[in-house]
């Protein structure tokens, strides 16, 4: 029989391209999401329950929850605009419901709980490749909660309750439930529709990866053996490149007559992540390149996938979060 798969936000960015996956794979998904970017971003399949729902609302979580044997954590208010713009409904999602929902799943038999933290959680480091042993200075809530969740989730690991935590670098790429607030996607955005990109400073590094690695790394997550994974922590990134860089990589796909505008910044902050542990303990290793990505979204601006792409709200989470007021 297949396994049961509950995943909070799977009608999210990342979300939105794994649960075809994993339906794909055999498993069955149950999906709870608020689905404020769009109601129909999944497609309906036999294998799928698709929940309008509220991570907060423990009652639902009780009745929903049992039955499953993995749950995949995804829900969150994502992006660090999008959180200040309501720090206590930032802080009442990605924090204070998190425990709870531990705590269900635990009590409800899941036996594999899988947690989306954020490369973010390092902070600014000076080291070329930030590992998981380093110690985290998170620089916004929405990254100190991040962290804050990884220690809880620490607390409830035992024999039978297998907890991983994942600090994905920035996701690129195309998806039903599209971003265009992630760097390489505006920037991709920007050279297809204003030929034009505007890099401000340019020698930030920004480690990114291709949405199709991020659901792979979630799959080899679901399925390693328990022992591998049980407690631990795993970065997930492609390369780490300059701003700069990637606008060059844009550039490269879209067109020469592109043209990249320099603007000086005071924004220093440079990330640089290293996934070698990933790779070691299981196996998993990016493979698709960020001009990958660059190419599939050309792909969806050139047959019109994407509506408007410069102003649509559906796409940038702090517009959407605007017009929305979730409370």
């Amino acid at each position: 029989m297949s396994k049961k798969i509950f995943i909070t936000g799977g009608a999210g960015y990342v979300g939105a391209a794994l649960v075809p996956k994993l339906l794909d794979l055999g498993y069955q998904v149950t999906v709870l999401d608020l689905f404020l970017f769009g109601e129909n971003l999944l497609q309906s399949h036999n294998k799928l329950r698709t929940i309008k729902g509220d991570i907060r609302d423990q009652d639902l979580l009780e009745k929903i929850v049992p039955g499953h044997e993995i749950v995949i954590h995804l829900a969150c208010i994502s992006n660090d605009p999008s959180f200040e713009l309501n720090p206590e409904l930032g802080r009442a999602i990605n924090l204070d419901a998190f425990e709870p929902l531990v705590k269900i799943s635990k009590a409800k038999g899941v036996n594999r709980f899988i947690y989306a933290s954020s490369s973010s959680v390092y902070g600014i480091k000076e080291e070329m490749d930030v590992h998981e042993g380093m110690s985290l200075e998170p620089l916004t809530d929405y990254s100190k909660f991040k962290a804050d969740c990884e220690e809880i989730l620490k607390k409830y690991k035992d024999d039978s309750f297998t907890v991983v935590t994942i600090r994905p670098a920035t996701v690129c790429g195309y998806s039903t439930r599209q971003r265009m607030d992630v760097v390489v996607n505006i920037l991709t955005n920007l050279a297809y529709h204003k030929r034009e990109i505007s890099v401000f400073g340019g020698g930030q590094l920004r480690p990114n990866i291709h949405i199709s690695d991020m659901v792979n790394a979630y799959v080899a997550l679901i399925e390693a053996d328990k022992n591998k994974i049980n407690g631990e922590i795993f970065n997930a990134g492609y390369e780490n490149q300059t701003v700069l860089e990637l606008a060059e990589i844009v550039k490269s796909v879209i067109g020469e007559d592109v043209k990249i505008k320099f603007i000086p910044s005071n924004d220093n902050r440079s990330y640089h992540i290293s996934s070698k542990k990933i790779n070691d303990m299981l196996g998993f290793r990016a493979t698709h390149k960020i001009s990958d990505a660059v190419e599939d979204l050309k792909s969806a601006f050139d047959d019109g996938r994407l509506i408007d792409p410069l102003n649509n709200e559906m796409y940038f989470n702090i517009k959407r979060m605007q017009n929305i007021n979730l409370k």
